[in-house]
């Protein structure tokens, strides 16, 4: 059986293979899955499973999901996607959603980062502070 360090360090050169201009091809990801699947090497299921994990936090951290208390207007999603675009690069894309229970202000998702300038965040901060 390969070791778990084996299988991640497989996964990552796989990832390095499959990514170009700093997007993955999931055409690619399938592929290789599916050689590893028909082939059975020795471990390949926990390259497989090092590889989707790898793949899936490379495109979150190219996705951003915008959520405001109310539709933004074209001028400021373009704002929001050049702010991102400075910090992360050209390659994020961004989805805008409205989220009511927000009540005011924007929360952004990049990946694992989270900005949070909701009303609805400041509230709990504010009565988890006085409670």
């Amino acid at each position: 059986m390969k070791s778990n360090k084996e299988a991640k360090r497989t996964a990552k050169k796989l990832l390095e293979a499959v990514t170009t201009s700093g997007k993955v091809d999931l055409q690619l990801v399938r592929g290789i899955v599916n050689r590893l699947a028909t082939t059975k090497p020795r471990g390949y299921l926990a390259v497989i499973n090092s590889l989707w994990r790898l793949v899936k936090l490379e495109v979150e951290k190219n996705q951003a999901l915008v959520e405001s208390a109310v539709a933004l207007d074209a001028a400021m999603q373009q704002t929001v996607i050049a702010d991102l675009q400075a910090k992360y690069g050209n390659q994020i894309e961004a989805t805008f959603s409205v989220n009511p229970e927000l009540i005011g202000g924007m929360r952004i998702r990049v990946g694992s980062d989270v900005w949070d300038g909701s009303v609805k965040n400041r509230i709990e901060r504010l009565s988890n502070k006085f409670c």
